[in-house]
């Protein structure tokens, strides 16, 4: 099943999470490490360079770009739903 730009965790992923022996912070920071990871994938993909080769500035810039999508065509256009 894949996650849609909304959520960025499948059902199995956040069941996988859940059922790993971790404290629940660490289930917090682990949900956020796949979620931010599936994000820089989708930032370098749209910058056409390798996950590896992002840097700071190109993703600073993808989300003021994202950003101005929003304000300007409204949060459906925009990739972030947030």
């Amino acid at each position: 099943m894949e996650a849609s730009p909304t959520q960025f965790l499948t059902l199995e992923e956040s069941a996988q999470v859940d059922r790993a022996l971790l404290a629940s912070h660490e289930k917090f920071l682990t949900r956020l490490t796949l979620s931010s990871l599936k994000l820089l994938k989708h930032i370098a993909q749209d910058q056409g360079v390798a996950v590896e080769d992002l840097t700071s500035e190109q993703v600073i810039h993808w989300f003021e770009q994202d950003g101005k999508i929003r304000r300007e065509q409204g949060p459906a256009a925009a990739f972030l739903k947030w």
